[in-house]
């Protein structure tokens, strides 16, 4: 159809400009480019929901610890790589709190966003053990990670959890971690891109297995307590967000403050690293680090060679909020629900002009509205849908580049999405309703 809501030829255009043979398998910031260039050209605002960013302004009591920190000058003075002494109780503090775990401070590591605790600690596991260096990760999940390990030349194997939720999970799993070639598993709850939340009893699954395999777990908590069908954000009270940690004393917890506390241009994430991990003694290390002390390898070893540590001022910024929230003074959850409410509503327009959605379980219950969701057409693969919604204003990234077997999916963003857009998503949806 060449009368569509966005200009057809400027679309087709900007897509050949790309240099990208299948724009339905672009990278999230390769597509960001394009639908940037097409508004440009056009001066018409897509419904951006290609990008998991949040939508929210960020927690004030960062931003003004930040100022006093620049006005105490810290900007001129390099922070100490492990964590200023404030954030690392605060954090060691937030883990009791809401996970309902002892973690001690020194193993409690700030890092440059979550993007860069994974990073240094695939690098560091894939290094500790000669005969073994492969990540599980149970996917969807975030393809970044993915590529994190091409670059470090890694290997990697994935499944879609989607069919093995509940009792399932124990066989699947234990299919791969028998095996013996694996060092860690990997998965984020809520799950990026499917919204998909595993319950205490998955969780206690993976951890109990971790610990039989001597697998590390990394726990991806970007979403930490969003699911909304519950309250997770009552300091010191049940119920916690569930957590492998509970169940294994070998995991990596990384903790995201980009979208509970709307922190994401900070780049400032929480590294936890249980305190038997952080103390494991592994000869192998040492063909690569001056200690052979896993703790020590991954922050003078990893940490030191990528970045020397983590910004000075964001540091104050990340350690007031968490101090407000581990004091009761500030609920993250009743700033961020809002992300629930316009989840619910756009599922419905989706619904409504013939879409289904992919991922709509947990278990048997349905699944929590949140910061993302899935959706498919029929007649569409997932890569063609994500084209073919562009030249309708609408921008998604596919569910084929996040390993998920549901190929005619997209993954939904909708922290990008105002209110005021509604109207525009309801007439482009009936748009393309009326021409498919």
């Amino acid at each position: 159809m060449k009368n569509t809501p966005i200009d057809y030829e400027v679309v087709n255009q900007k897509i050949r400009e790309s240099g990208i043979d299948n724009i339905g398998k672009a990278s999230i910031r390769e597509l960001l480019k394009v639908v940037s260039q097409i508004e440009a050209e056009t001066s018409q605002k897509y419904i951006r929901m290609e990008m998991g960013v949040p939508g929210l302004p960020p927690a004030h009591i960062g931003v003004e610890a930040e100022i006093a920190a620049h006005k105490n000058g810290v900007a001129a003075i390099y922070p100490n790589i492990e964590g200023i002494p404030e954030l690392k109780t605060e954090i060691s503090r937030f883990c009791k709190l809401f996970l309902n775990i002892t973690v001690p401070e020194s193993c409690c590591i700030p890092t440059v966003g979550s993007m860069m605790g994974g990073f240094i600690s695939f690098m560091t596991l894939g290094r500790m053990y000669k005969d073994r260096s492969t990540t599980l990760f149970i996917d969807p999940g975030f393809p970044v990670q993915k590529q994190q390990h091409r670059v470090l030349g890694q290997n990697f194997e994935s499944f879609d959890v989607y069919a093995y939720r509940g009792e399932k999970l124990k066989d699947k799993l234990e299919s791969y971690l028998s095996t013996g070639k694996f060092v860690s598993l990997l998965y984020s709850n809520p799950n990026n891109p499917s919204w998909i939340c595993f319950t205490e009893d998955e969780v206690k699954i993976i951890g109990e297995l971790s610990k039989k395999y001597h697998v590390t777990v990394i726990e991806d908590l970007a979403y930490f307590g969003m699911d909304f069908r519950k309250d997770y954000s009552i300091p010191g009270q049940s119920p916690y967000q569930p957590s492998a940690s509970k169940y294994t004393d070998n995991y990596i917890l990384l903790i995201s403050s980009s979208k509970v506390f709307s922190y994401a241009g900070q780049r400032v994430g929480m590294m936890v690293i249980s305190e038997k991990l952080f103390n494991t003694v592994s000869p192998d290390l040492k063909s690569y680090y001056s200690s052979d002390k896993f703790g020590n390898a991954l922050i003078f070893g990893s940490l030191y060679a990528i970045s020397s540590g983590t910004a000075h001022t964001p540091q104050f910024g990340l350690a007031a909020i968490l101090k407000a929230v581990n004091d009761g003074d500030y609920n993250y959850r009743s700033d961020v629900i809002d992300y629930a409410e316009k989840a619910r509503i756009m599922k419905k327009l989706f619904l409504d002009n013939g879409f289904k959605i992919v991922y709509d379980k947990d278990l048997d219950e349905p699944l929590a509205d949140g910061f993302y969701f899935t959706f498919s057409y029929d007649g569409f693969s997932g890569d063609e849908l994500v084209k073919e919604m562009l030249y309708y204003g609408i921008s998604a990234i596919s569910l084929s580049i996040t390993g998920s077997n549901r190929t005619e999916g997209v993954r939904a963003c909708v922290s990008l999405v105002n209110r005021s857009q509604f109207p525009d998503l309801k007439y482009r949806l009936e748009c393309f309703r009326k021409d498919h």
